[in-house]
């Protein structure tokens, strides 16, 4: 079994020019060196049940920076549009993580998403050009497409950027996520592995969207298996990427 750290969080902020992005960092209490990774949150923001995404990496033993991107730019909860400066805010947030004092050690860090945070993952990455910074990138069930993109795009292709990522990927999806969301998906870890790009896809069979996070009232037993599932294999995955470099 692994190792099971408690977890303290405290507040901090980076800045974009004159906007301030709050951020949270949860740690493993205790003595030791933990890995520094960044999480970026989906559509629905940073709150009560996206926290227990990287609440449950800093219990598996890494430092996780996990801005706020919608507070700082006064941005409501479940936004239709995409705003370009989040990339920025993104991208930034990885600067900010390997310059905290815990990542004194570590050239570079892992990105974590979920939903609409792994399109700002990889704008971040590709477009704001942090590769060189990211160990790797792991992804649930993430926007691969510009979320203003046209319904045709939405449904049959993924973003360019996709074929510029050069960084080892996990992404986990559901069996049961909508079909516009899997096909870009799937389309896009074809073409990486076509590229011989390490891209790695986890099905998790009878879950859809949001196994990792879906509040107590509508959760399943498969949605607890894929949730613990996929926290292990994205730490384990992590760590060899990090120690690589």
């Amino acid at each position: 079994m692994p190792a099971n750290h408690e977890v303290r969080a405290r507040n901090a902020q980076y800045r974009n020019g004159n906007i301030e992005i709050p951020v949270e960092i949860f740690a493993p209490a205790g003595a030791g060196r933990f890995p520094v990774i960044v999480f970026l949150h989906g559509r629905r923001g940073l709150d009560e049940l996206t926290r227990l995404v990287p609440l449950r990496f800093a219990a598996r033993g890494f430092t996780v920076v996990a801005p706020d991107l919608f507070s700082g730019r006064f941005i409501d909860k479940f936004p239709v549009r995409h705003d370009p400066a989040l990339e920025e805010d993104a991208a930034l947030a990885i600067d900010f993580a390997l310059g905290l004092p815990e990542a004194r050690a570590q050239a570079k860090t892992c990105v974590v998403s979920h939903t609409r945070g792994g399109y700002y993952g990889l704008k971040a990455l590709v477009t704001r050009a942090r590769q060189p910074k990211t160990a790797c990138y792991v992804s649930y069930y993430p926007h691969w497409q510009h979320p203003e993109a046209p319904e045709a795009a939405q449904v049959y292709q993924y973003a360019p950027e996709v074929d510029e990522l050069q960084v080892p990927l996990l992404v986990f999806v559901g069996e049961h996520e909508q079909y516009q969301r899997t096909r870009p998906i799937l389309a896009g870890i074809e073409a990486l592995r076509a590229r011989k790009r390490d891209a790695r896809l986890i099905v998790y069979p009878g879950v859809g969207r949001g196994f990792d996070f879906r509040p107590p009232e509508v959760r399943s037993f498969a949605d607890d298996l894929a949730a613990m599932d996929s926290t292990a294999r994205a730490a384990a995955f992590m760590r060899q990427q990090l120690r690589a470099d």
